[in-house]
C-alpha cells in the first residue's frame, strides 16, 4: 500500500485539573519561543533543533574517534555519509531524547546546568541508536530515515557490532566527564541499557506466542522498559547534571517514562496508520511482521467478532492481499482508539510527575513541550 488507509486522529495531551476533568492542555511557551497562544508543531521543532545544534558536534566528534570500520557504519546510519563514503546532508533523528536531557538540566539548574549537560546528551543519544542498529537487524526493517538501514548495506554482524560501539562510547563519553554528576550517569546509564535490553528480550519472547496469550499488562510493561526507561534516563541525567535532589531526579524519570509510553503508542498507532512518506518505513511493516504492538493487543483483547477475525489473521501467515483487511480489522476492534485515549492518559500522568520536580510552569516548559510534542507526532 503506497498511502494508509486513514489519517491518524490527533488528540490534544490532557492535563488533570482539580475537580478530576481533563482538559486539553494548555501551557506557557518554552524559553527563546516567541509568539502568541499556545505552543505548536513547529515550536517545538525549534526546541528539538537546537538541542540539535547543541549536541551533534560532539556527536560527530565521537564517532570519528571509532576505527575506520565502524566509524563508516555509523556516519551512513546518522545520515552523514553515503554507502560509499561521501558526504551526505541525511536526517540523523528528531534529538528528543538529547533534547529531554538538556531541558530536564535546564529546568533544575538554569542555562549553566545545560551548557555542562551536552556530553550527557551525546551520550543518551548515542545508546539510543544502538538500540536502533540492534532493533533493524532484529526486526529485518529495511529503511530508516528514508534511507537503507546499516545491516541492508554492510550486513548483519557489522551493523551489530557498529551498535556495540556506539553504546560504548557512550560510557566512555562519561567515564572522561569531569562533572560531578558523572559518575552516576554512567551508573544510571548503563543500568537503563540492561532494562532495554531486558525490554527487547521480552518483546521477541512474546512474538513467539500465540496471539491470546499476551495480555495488555505485559505489552505496557515491555513497552516501559524498551521506550519509557531510556526517555525516563534522559530526564533523570539532566536533573543529576542541575545537581537535583534524589526526588526530582526520581520524578523526571517518572515523567519521561509516562512519556515514554504515550510516544510508544503513538508510534504503534504510526507503524499502522501512518504515511510511508513521513516515517521513512513501509506500510503496514509491524503488521506484516505479526508484531504485537500495543494497538493490536488492544484489539486482540476486546472480545468484539473484530478481534477474533484479527486473531485467525494474525494466526497464519501473512499474505499482502490480507493487509487492508488487518488494519480494517485493528481498528474495528477498537484498537486505534485505545492507544490514542491511553497515550493522552500517559502524557496526564506524566504532567503530574513533572509538577512534583519542577512546579514552575515557566521553567517546565521546554519538557511540557517535548512529551505533547511525542503525543501529536505523526512521523
Amino acid at each position: 500500500m503506497a498511502e494508509f488507509m486513514t489519517e491518524t486522529k490527533q488528540r490534544p495531551a490532557v492535563v488533570p485539573q482539580a475537580n478530576g476533568s481533563p482538559e486539553p492542555c494548555r501551557r506557557r511557551r518554552p524559553a527563546g519561543v516567541a509568539g502568541p497562544g499556545p505552543l505548536d508543531e513547529h515550536e517545538a521543532a525549534v526546541i528539538l533543533d537546537r538541542a540539535r545544534a547543541s549536541v551533534d558536534p560532539q556527536l560527530r566528534a565521537a564517532i570519528e574517534s571509532l576505527p575506520g570500520s565502524m566509524r563508516r557504519i555509523a556516519l551512513h546510519h546518522f545520515g552523514w555519509e553515503q554507502a560509499d563514503g561521501t558526504a551526505a546532508a541525511g536526517n540523523a533523528g528528531k534529538a528528543i531524547r538529547p533534547a529531554l536531557v538538556l531541558a530536564a538540566a535546564t529546568a533544575l539548574g538554569g542555562p549553566g546546568a545545560r551548557a555542562t549537560a551536552v556530553r550527557a546528551a551525546v551520550a543518551v543519544e548515542l545508546v539510543h541508536n544502538f538500540t536502533l542498529l540492534h532493533d533493524d537487524v532484529m526486526d529485518r526493517d529495511t529503511s530508516r530515515r528514508h534511507r537503507p538501514t546499516a545491516w541492508t548495506v554492510f550486513g548483519d554482524a557489522d551493523a551489530i557490532l557498529a551498535g556495540d560501539a556506539l553504546q560504548a562510547l557512550a560510557l566512555k563519553l562519561l567515564a572522561g566527564d569531569p562533572h560531578p554528576a558523572a559518575g552516576a550517569a554512567a551508573a544510571r546509564l548503563a543500568d537503563c541499557v540492561v532494562e532495554l535490553c531486558a525490554g527487547q528480550h521480552a518483546d521477541t519472547a512474546l512474538e513467539k506466542r500465540r496471539p491470546d496469550e499476551v495480555t495488555l499488562d505485559e505489552a505496557l510493561a515491555m513497552a516501559e522498559a524498551k521506550t519509557g526507561a531510556l526517555l525516563g534516563c534522559a530526564c533523570a541525567l539532566g536533573a543529576l547534571y542541575a545537581g537535583a535532589g534524589e526526588g526530582e531526579v526520581a520524578a523526571l524519570d517518572a515523567f519521561g517514562r509516562q512519556a515514554g509510553l504515550a510516544f510508544q503508542l503513538i508510534d504503534d498507532v504510526i507503524g499502522i496508520w501512518g504515511d510511508p512518506s513521513r516515517t521513512g518505513k513501509p506500510a503496514g511493516a509491524d503488521l506484516a511482521a505479526r508484531k504485537k504492538s500495543l494497538p493490536v493487543v488492544a484489539a486482540l483483547a476486546s472480545g468484539t467478532p473484530a478481534a477474533a477475525e484479527l486473531a485467525e489473521l494474525y494466526g497464519r501467515p501473512y499474505e499482502r492481499q490480507d493487509l487492508e483487511r488487518t488494519v480494517l480489522a485493528v481498528e474495528r476492534a477498537g484498537g486505534r482508539d485505545w492507544a490514542q485515549a491511553q497515550a493522552a492518559d500517559r502524557m496526564g500522568r506524566a504532567v503530574q510527575e513533572l509538577a512534583r520536580a519542577v512546579p514552575d510552569p515557566e521553567s517546565a516548559g521546554d519538557l511540557l513541550a517535548l512529551a505533547e510534542f511525542v503525543t501529536r507526532r505523526s512521523s
